[in-house]
């Protein structure tokens, strides 16, 4: 029988040799390839024996490695590993997630250089860019987690460099019957295709200027309280509601914005509503189509209110069943909205239509156009608009753009556009050359 001392010199020895192989399992790459052979002329070094050790002891080393690999995988720290862009069969580490014990954290970077032919560029975006040379659009931090079985937290907090805001931070319930959902918190709206989304998630580096003439630069958003609903059809059909804040900066343009006096009825908040269809109408093709109203409380009188109705489209083409990477999309949105004013209704419509091929999988081209008619009265007379002054015409707006993607995390962008405001002389014209980089937890990708 072996004394204890060499009992305990033969558990640290099988430790020494096990370590290093459970090192390098958890480190490699996750593939079905069979294990390399060394090259020829070279030999594999010859790996010792274990020590011999009993059953018993092998079984309590073996649990506690096995702890140890389960504890670093649930806090993170394997790395992810992808193939190189080039195709070859090197790899390289991509921290493709940062979660801290379930807090998924993400950092999106949007930057830009710009040149403008205008000295007062007619861009509506606040995170457009508006200036020539570079532009920070953003740099946005993204967290998302599971408070407990019946909420989920989600923010999104914006560096720019003249300061930090808080875009959206919401808490949404997750075990609701009857295919209800609620959230409240602070929010980007619903209403149509672009609004609810970031800057991240469009195709051109741009917001539509339709966008920022009816609801502002960082879209329309407010504290307040939401509910949807997937009705139980044979095709998605998604009815949402939402009461929202019709005070503050990102109401501005319609409702009340920083003109509000405080809460004293429920008419002194914005009502949204919206109904969500989506048709796979083959395997290759599908559409999602929804309708939009807003209605709130404006600054420019005693019960007086706006109204913004809205219709949005998007038709997506992807060959699946050929396996083809081709991919194509057009997607549009129109904006009409009524304005009470003393003595007056006012109304314009705006609305924008793009197309985006995508013919690789790392390259697409897009074009899209926008338009913007001025504010006219009950009778069709033109009108003089408290909000823009200066929109006595109507506006149109042409742009194109080419991306590349390097690899799924990050992507560059060309982009050119010519905007005709014939209230101006002489066309503006603009190139922008964008890129864009995506660190952390992130959504699905096409690439």
């Amino acid at each position: 029988m072996s004394s204890p001392c060499c009992r305990l010199a033969g558990i640290a020895a099988c430790v020494a040799f096990i370590l290093p192989l459970s090192s390098r399992a958890q480190s490699a790459p996750d593939t079905a390839s069979p294990p390399s052979t060394p090259p020829p002329g070279e030999s594999r070094p010859d790996t010792p024996p274990p020590p011999d050790v009993s059953a018993q002891d092998l079984k309590d080393i073996e649990e506690a490695l096995g702890k140890e690999a389960a504890e670093a995988t649930q806090a993170g720290t394997a790395p992810a590993t992808t193939s190189s862009p080039s195709g070859s069969s090197g790899s390289f580490s991509i921290p493709s997630n940062i979660n801290f014990r379930g807090l998924e954290l993400s950092f999106i970077l949007d930057t830009a250089a710009a040149a403008f032919t205008a000295q007062e560029p007619l861009q509506t975006g606040g995170h457009d860019p508006s200036s020539n040379g570079f532009n920070l659009q953003q740099l946005e931090m993204s967290l998302h987690t599971a408070v407990d079985p019946y909420f989920q937290f989600t923010s999104n907090i914006v560096f720019s460099q003249f300061g930090v805001e808080v875009e959206e931070a919401y808490a949404s319930t997750s075990a609701l019957p009857a295919s209800l959902q609620l959230r409240a918190g602070q929010f980007l709206t619903r209403f149509g295709r672009i609004n609810p989304t970031h800057p991240h998630a469009w195709d051109f580096v741009d917001q539509p200027f339709a966008l920022g003439r009816v609801f502002g630069g960082e879209g329309n958003r407010g504290l307040g309280v939401e509910g949807s609903w997937l009705a139980p059809l044979p095709w998605y059909v998604e009815v949402l509601g939402s009461i929202t804040d019709a005070s503050g900066e990102s109401t501005a343009r319609s409702f009340l914005g920083s003109g509000g006096g405080g809460v004293s009825s429920p008419l002194d908040f914005q009502f949204t509503g919206a109904v969500k269809q989506f048709f796979p109408l083959s395997d290759d093709l599908s559409l999602l189509w929804g309708l939009s109203a807003a209605d709130g409380p404006t600054p420019t009188g005693y019960h007086n209110r706006a109204d913004v109705f809205g219709t949005d489209v998007y038709l997506k083409y992807r060959p699946l069943s050929s396996g083809s990477t081709t991919v194509v999309t057009f997607q549009g949105e129109l904006f009409y909205r009524r304005r009470q004013v003393p003595q007056d209704v006012l109304s314009d419509f705006n609305g924008y239509a793009q197309v985006l091929w995508r013919f690789s999988q790392r390259w697409a081209a897009a074009t899209r156009y926008e338009f913007g008619s001025p504010a006219r009265r009950i009778g069709g007379a033109i009108a003089d608009d408290p909000l823009d002054p200066e929109w006595t015409d109507h506006r149109e707006r042409v742009s194109a753009n080419l991306t590349f993607w390097p690899t799924e995390f990050s992507r560059l962008r060309l982009q050119g556009a010519t905007d005709r405001a014939h209230w101006r002389e002489q066309r503006d014209y603009s190139v922008f050359l964008a890129l864009e980089v995506v660190v952390g937890a992130h959504g699905a990708h096409a690439f």
